[in-house]
């Protein structure tokens, strides 16, 4: 009896303490939150259609729902019962890790994306044309040569040329041993394209001229007999894969016939969104490469709704393409069998020398050796019902359609050598495994990750890891969102094509300095004060060039230390400050945003409706901090501006085209700012030198970097690889120093080796 009195007693101590201090976080969400927003935050067609989810910290959620819910009877809930049931949201539902515990993100079945089959295809061609090793070395090989005959006794100079941008005047590249009145010049070696896309040649010269471009056997431009008294301009497209160089062969020559007696050529492009430039020596290279098969065929765009291209989606559009595509491959094979095969038509050994042409074809396409049932079916069946000829067409249409070559993971049960090998060589080159990487596969050496780690070392020199490395770059830094960056010429009369055109080489030179160090400090691209600069751009921005610098018109830009605490790495890169602008005024809202989302790897939902700016016309005294808090005072704003607007207020000494600024309307520039850690520690920041020495340091922004770098990658999410697998990379990361090379690297390998249970059933 004694017992059971004590019993009793301790529930009522119990209960009275429960009762001193109130309900729970779940009963106060279930009495007044979930009949709008669902039982477990899933929403409701009547009230709130979008799920309770987010990356908000406690402390925010705690403040928001102090200050606006219920939406009914804002201020019911406040205190301790605003913590309480902030803190049931989001360890219950919503999270990121909450979501996952409920819903465990799977590894999707994916087809290859657009890029991933562009680049696969130009290597599965390539891989019979031979080796595509560079050196360090850049520019031409230039020939010079005493007359139009371009033979060996006749050549009388050999060197390496880093651009070609001549005027020799009426006379010649060395007097003494070649005479003005005829000689010729041939450049040969290689073109290397940054981005895909349309390229134009340009070609200046009043001589006669003919330039190859990635087909040694057609001219790109025919300008053979185009010769005058004034310089000729001649202009030709071609598509081009970025991260690739292609072949490239230029001959000029002056004849005793021609009137014109000058002799001058320059050899231009234009790159995609780009104005007219001389081709820089950094994108030439002296050795001569083979051709390059570029796929013609449209395809549909990929799925970006995650942030990242993926291959989850299947439409008609893109089943089409795949068949143009490949009715595509197999022309362009027929018309160069010879030189793919080796074989001659009416040769004995034509028929032999197709099958195993087109048995390592598919052995290439599948990314693994083909077993008896694919060889009879594939290959056999094929060259025993046709014609040699007709069976090498059947073969690649059946091997480019095959899911085996579009669905990478398909026909693979178990996590083999081969498997690896795919895996690997789609997460470092979007594209098919080379010949060593198939080598290594073969003789089952990647089955460890210290096996793995070595490939992907190795793979990493290539220039398409480093190509695909600065394309998450741009992507990250949402440099597409810059295609026509045009200013205010009323404000801004100086800033044109040039200056923009410019201003993205000086990002990409700076881009490259991180991708090519062999530290490839992520830290700098916060915290570096230099940035790159030709004469152009230098007198735009007001920057004093070195007296050695380049004349004006020439390519070359130089790296400039700028003020320690004016400039920090591409946060203040003026192409990004540009971009990030109206044309007549900065935007703390949209770098604001490219802060949060990129940097931080927070969530912002869209506005619910197209909101425009304030006139700055119509509140002149104003500056535009002003203006932006003005705007965005409504509450229903501050849901997302309380983290916007602090964050973009830091970069208010930089004007809309990245100018550093101290006064805006005659004021004193305010570049103070704050932000809430998802820990809930309020962070103030006098200007983005403090900003970007706190990005540099946080565990935050090296997570959310290493989260949309591994989903650039791999193209799928990456808590699908373990829950704990962001948290493992990001120790990594921290380990190597923020190297950014070594964690592609680490991400590589953790993704081909992640084990077939966790990926999607494929049988």
């Amino acid at each position: 009896m004694r017992t059971q009195l004590l019993s009793f007693a301790l529930l009522i101590g119990l209960a009275s303490i429960a009762a001193a201090e109130g309900p729970s976080g779940e009963q106060i969400y279930k009495t007044l939150c979930a009949s709008c927003h669902g039982a477990t935050g899933e929403g409701n067609n009547k009230h709130y259609a979008q799920p309770l989810t987010g990356d908000r910290s406690v402390l925010e959620l705690t403040e928001y729902i102090a200050r606006t819910m219920p939406e009914d009877d804002p201020g019911k809930c406040v205190g301790e019962d605003a913590r309480h049931v902030a803190e049931y949201i989001h360890g219950a539902f919503y999270s990121p890790i909450a979501q996952a515990r409920i819903k465990p993100p799977r590894i999707e079945l994916a087809r290859l994306t657009v890029r991933q089959y562009q680049n696969s295809i130009a290597d599965l061609i390539g891989s019979f044309r031979g080796n595509e090793s560079w050196t360090n070395e850049r520019g031409l090989r230039g020939e010079y040569f005493k007359s139009r005959q371009q033979k060996r006794e006749e050549r009388a100079i050999e060197r390496i040329d880093p651009i070609v941008s001549f005027d020799f005047g009426e006379g010649t590249a060395d007097s003494q041993q070649i005479k003005p009145e005829a000689f010729s010049i041939k450049w040969e070696g290689s073109v290397i394209a940054p981005d895909t896309g349309d390229y134009e040649f340009i070609l200046l010269t009043e001589n006669g001229a003919k330039l190859w471009v990635n087909n040694n056997r057609q001219p790109l431009i025919d300008a053979a007999v185009k010769s005058g008294k004034n310089v000729t301009e001649r202009r030709e497209s071609i598509r081009l894969l970025g991260g690739r160089a292609y072949p490239i062969r230029l001959e000029m020559f002056k004849s005793k016939e021609a009137k014109e007696k000058r002799a001058s050529i320059v050899l231009k492009w234009k790159q995609p969104h780009r104005t007219d430039e001389t081709i820089p020596q950094r994108c030439l290279l002296p050795q001569r490469l083979p051709e390059t098969f570029i796929l013609q065929t449209p395809f549909p765009p990929d799925d970006r709704s995650m942030g990242y291209e993926r291959g989850t989606s299947i439409s008609k559009d893109w089943e089409q393409a795949t068949t143009d595509g490949a009715v595509e491959v197999a022309a362009f094979v027929n018309e160069h069998v010879k030189d793919l095969t080796g074989s001659q038509r009416d040769s004995n050994e034509h028929a032999q020398r197709l099958r195993e042409f087109c048995s390592n074809f598919a052995e290439r396409a599948f990314r693994r050796p083909l077993n008896e049932e694919q060889k009879a079916m594939f290959i056999n069946k094929q060259f025993d019902e046709a014609s040699p000829d007709i069976a090498l067409q059947r073969v690649i249409l059946l091997v480019l359609q095959s899911p085996r070559f579009l669905f990478p993971e398909l026909g693979s049960v178990d996590r083999d050598s081969y498997l690896v090998a795919s895996r690997l060589s789609l997460a470092m080159w979007d594209s098919l495994p080379d010949e060593r990487l198939t080598k290594v596969a073969a003789a089952g050496q990647l089955a460890t990750p210290e096996q793995v780690r070595s490939e992907a070392t190795r793979m990493m020199d290539n220039p398409r890891a480093r190509a695909k490395l600065r394309e998450f770059f741009l992507q990250w830094l949402k440099v597409d969102h810059f295609a026509d960056l045009s200013k205010d010429s009323r404000q801004f009369p100086d800033f044109n094509a040039s200056v923009a055109s410019d201003l993205r080489t000086s990002l990409d030179l700076f881009l490259e300095e991180i991708i090519n160090s062999p530290t490839a400090d992520y830290r700098q691209l916060m915290q570096s004060n230099s940035l790159y600069l030709n004469l152009n751009l230098a007198d735009f921005y007001r920057v004093d060039m070195p007296a050695d610098a380049l004349s004006p018109g020439e390519p070359g830009f130089r790296k400039i230390t700028t003020d320690s605490d004016k400039r920090a790495g591409v946060l203040t890169h003026p192409y990004l400050m540009a971009g990030f602008a109206y044309t007549a005024s900065s935007s703390p809202i949209h770098r604001g945003v490219f802060l949060a989302r990129s940097v931080l790897g927070r969530t912002l939902r869209p506005p619910p409706e197209a909101v425009a700016p304030l006139a700055p016309d119509l509140h002149a005294s104003l500056t535009t901090r002003e203006r932006v808090l003005l705007q965005t005072n409504p509450e229903a704003c501050q849901t997302c501006h309380s983290m916007i607007n602090p964050l973009g207020f830091t970069l208010e000494h930089f004007d809309a085209v990245g100018r550093y600024r101290r006064d805006d309307q005659n004021k004193p520039v305010d570049s103070s700012g704050s932000y809430v850690t998802r820990s809930g520690e309020r962070k103030t920041f006098n200007d983005i030198r403090e900003l970007a020495d706190f990005l540099a340091k946080t565990d935050e922004t090296h997570s959310a970097f290493v989260d949309q770098l591994f989903h650039n990658l791999i193209k799928q999410p990456i808590r699908a690889y373990g829950l704990q697998t962001p948290d493992g990379l990001r120790a990594i990361f921290a380990q190597q120093q923020f190297n950014v090379r070594q964690l592609m690297i680490e991400i590589a390998t953790t993704a081909a080796l992640t084990d077939q249970a966790a990926r999607p059933q494929t049988h």
